[in-house]
């Protein structure tokens, strides 16, 4: 019998680069579009002003992107106690590896191993570890390990996608980051992963072609139904699909360790706050949620609801969520919840240990 370790991480962009972290909020005031009520600090929520401060941010940033570098640390130091046989990943596909050609709601990547350059062609500016342009990482594969998933999902009735190579890009950012960021002291990443691709953003997928939406290609876009990409998959299908992953990996040979990777409600997704600032509030509730073990919450939440806070890419989180409800994981055995108004989203951190039953 399989175990199975449990953790939730973020993927968040700019901890790549060396910038404050809340410069896509100064861009955000310069959009034309935005709201002219929020142009003013006096309109916004206290704590959002009080970490944005005198200095646009940089020390809430600064604090920010130390704690999740801690994190990050004592995620790596989960897994490396644990030492899976692989690593699955829950990540969003932004227009990377799918386009209009193939749009999955959900795809297991059975790759045997990619090879990466994340600094090819980055726009972000100098990457954090001060890493060379043409850096290449080898991610090692688990086709095995995919395939045998895959296979148990379609046998539940679960029509997922699967894949032995990349379409269009060789990994997207949520898995690559989620990579980097847990090998943040390069000392190398030696588990295999198997990326398991979520279509989180669903309506907004292909309209946008990556870019985060402004309040201006929002309203551009705001037309009718149709002028947008069919739906995400629905929050309680990403729970269900959590649970028959846990069950399949429970029943098998391997030790894995299952990853949601993302930020929680983002900015430019939560229209309700001008695209400006993220559903801290929707945050918070989730996070309790979590960490009481509230799975009904979760499971009973509607993509309406999923779109009104921001949570697109929350939906890999629920995918977690599913898992543990399934394997009886009644709360996280550690977590914690990072607030940031400022740098475009929350981001919750969360160890879920195999329990005693499950190890004999």
């Amino acid at each position: 019998m399989g175990q199975i370790l449990g953790l939730g991480i973020t993927h968040v962009p700019n901890l790549a680069a060396q910038v404050n972290m809340s410069a896509r909020l100064q861009k955000r005031l310069e959009d034309p579009a935005l709201p002219e009520r929020l142009r003013s600090e006096r309109n916004w929520p206290p704590a959002m002003r009080e970490q944005w401060g005198a200095d646009k941010g940089q020390t809430h940033s600064d604090r920010h992107r130390r704690d999740l570098i801690e994190q990050f640390r004592r995620a790596r130091a989960e897994l490396d106690a644990f030492q899976p046989d692989f690593v699955l990943i829950w990540g969003d596909d932004q227009y990377e590896n799918f386009h209009e050609d193939c749009v999955p709601s959900f795809c297991v990547l059975a790759y045997d191993a990619v090879d990466i350059q994340p600094w090819k062609g980055y726009r972000r500016g100098r990457n954090a570890w001060d890493e060379p342009d043409d850096q290449t990482f080898t991610v090692k594969g688990h086709r095995a390990g995919g395939k045998y998933l895959a296979t148990a999902l379609l046998k539940e009735g679960i029509d997922v996608a699967y894949a032995y190579k990349p379409l269009h890009h060789a990994l997207g950012h949520a898995f690559v980051n989620s990579v980097l960021y847990l090998d943040y002291e390069r000392k190398g990443f030696p588990y295999p992963v198997v990326p398991f691709a979520v279509n989180a953003y669903g309506r907004w997928l292909t309209a946008v072609n990556r870019a985060p939406i402004t309040s201006a290609a929002g309203a551009q876009l705001s037309g009718p139904v149709n002028d947008l990409d069919p739906p995400a998959p629905q929050p309680w299908r990403c729970f269900d699909v959590g649970a028959a992953v846990a069950r399949a990996l429970r029943a098998s040979p391997w030790r894995v360790a299952l990853v949601a990777s993302s930020s929680w409600s983002h900015s430019f997704l939560t229209v309700k706050h001008g695209r400006l600032y993220p559903d801290v509030e929707a945050d918070r509730r989730y996070y309790e949620a979590l960490t009481e073990g509230d799975w009904d919450l979760w499971r009973t939440t509607t993509l309406e609801e999923i779109e009104d806070r921001g949570h697109q890419e929350l939906l890999n989180w629920f995918c977690l969520a599913g898992a543990m409800h399934a394997l009886g994981r009644a709360k996280p055995d550690a977590s914690v919840f990072l607030e940031s108004w400022i740098t475009t989203s929350d981001k919750v951190f969360a160890v879920f240990r195999p329990n005693t039953e499950e190890k004999r």
